[in-house]
């Protein structure tokens, strides 16, 4: 049970549930890292806007209009979306959706696709709209995809219910998504660029670290052990030190997750020997 002081609210108490430092005299059983990220996650989410968990439109996956059937089930066989934005001569006229669903309707009757004809309303908002708002817009209008567009008009990014979701309990990995193998380079200064979804035990074989039992045991992947550190979701730019010496510094990551990281300090009898690997 958490117990805070008589004037602070719930919210307070749990905030500082999330930073207190785990003693060994602790009464209460303590909460699991994860457990921990997804309470902060909730209490982060009042602050978060559409921008913050959008799909860039650079990574917007959208038709045109005069897309043919043959162009059109190629692209959904490539990217396995349950929805597309379909749009008018270029993305910052989007006209609306097409659900595979009901392509999967029309195939089932031998009949030929109209785009056109299977397009549904796609609502819009604004790049600063809070996410509880969304969720709470996305549930009474039974929507789950939103175009993202700023004070021009011109179309900021795209939100998925699953985008929503994802703020909270982190990446959702699509068991058709492909499996990419953690890519690692090792700069000439020695410094190491890693994918954060490097297995710890990887990153120990490669690079003669040796990691607490601990940590190996509630972490599984880098990304996960810089987050322990963190207590949270570190920024970019954030340099957390490890008590080995590791010195890591965030490249890329977003509200959810860290993407890469920078290591420095590695051992140069390691570091030489996965080079030459």
């Amino acid at each position: 049970m958490l117990m805070g002081k008589p004037d602070t609210t719930l919210r307070e108490t749990i905030e500082e549930y999330i930073e207190e430092d785990k003693t060994e005299a602790a009464e209460t059983p303590s909460v699991s890292d994860h457990e921990k990220q997804l309470l902060g996650n909730i209490l982060k989410l009042r602050d978060l806007t559409a921008f913050d968990v959008m799909i860039p439109r650079t990574d917007i996956v959208a038709i045109s209009k005069d897309t043919t059937e043959e162009e059109l089930l190629d692209i959904l066989a490539k990217n396995l979306h349950s929805r597309l934005p379909v749009y008018k001569e270029s993305l910052d006229n989007v006209i609306g959706s097409i659900h595979v669903k009901d392509i999967i309707s029309v195939l089932a009757t031998g009949k030929k696709i109209d785009i056109p004809a299977l397009i549904r309303d796609i609502p819009v908002v604004s790049p600063s709209m809070k996410v509880l708002d969304l969720l709470l817009q996305m549930r009474m209008t039974g929507k789950h995809m939103v175009l993202v567009i700023d004070e021009f008009g011109g179309v900021d990014g795209l939100i998925a219910i699953g985008d929503v979701i994802e703020a909270v309990v982190g990446e959702i990995d699509d068991e058709h998504d492909p499996e990419e193998e953690p890519e690692v380079q090792i700069r000439p200064d020695g410094t190491v660029i890693a994918d954060a979804r490097l297995e710890l035990e990887d990153f120990e074989e490669r690079f003669g670290i040796e990691l607490s039992a601990e940590e190996k045991e509630e972490n599984d992947t880098l990304g996960g052990l810089i987050f322990t550190m963190a207590g949270q979701v570190p920024v970019r730019g954030e340099i957390l030190k490890h008590e080995s010496g590791l010195i890591f510094e965030i490249i890329e990551a977003d509200t959810r997750r860290v993407k890469s990281v920078s290591v420095k300090n590695l051992p140069k009898s390691a570091l030489l020997q996965a080079a030459a690997d």
